[in-house]
């Protein structure tokens, strides 16, 4: 079974989580945890170097990321569509499924 590091960063107050290896839900309650110890600080979570993100750690993980704010980075727009359906602001606009130029190329 593979696992999940957490690597935990500090730059000006603001603690940056980046995530390593496969987030499912059982790595998902380890990274709830992670973010419950932080209490009120200002967090980033870096989605950048996952190999796996099953869609089960989205629900696990909702309930904490709607009770604060948190920054996300490196998400794929599969899964910013699923946070946002569980109403967690992921920080970045919708994208449309096509852009223009998409669509005349």
């Amino acid at each position: 079974m593979a696992g999940l590091q957490i690597h935990q960063e500090e730059l000006s107050g603001r603690v940056t989580l980046r995530l390593e290896g496969t987030l499912d839900w059982r790595t998902a309650v380890q990274l709830r945890h992670s973010l419950e110890e932080l209490g009120t600080q200002e967090v980033v979570l870096d989605f950048t170097h996952l190999r796996e993100f099953k869609d089960t750690a989205v629900g696990v993980l909702t309930g904490e990321l709607t009770s604060r704010k948190v920054q996300m980075r490196g998400l794929a727009g599969h899964h910013e569509r699923m946070f946002r359906y569980f109403g967690v602001s992921t920080g970045s606009t919708p994208r449309a499924y096509y852009t223009p130029e998409e669509v005349l190329a």
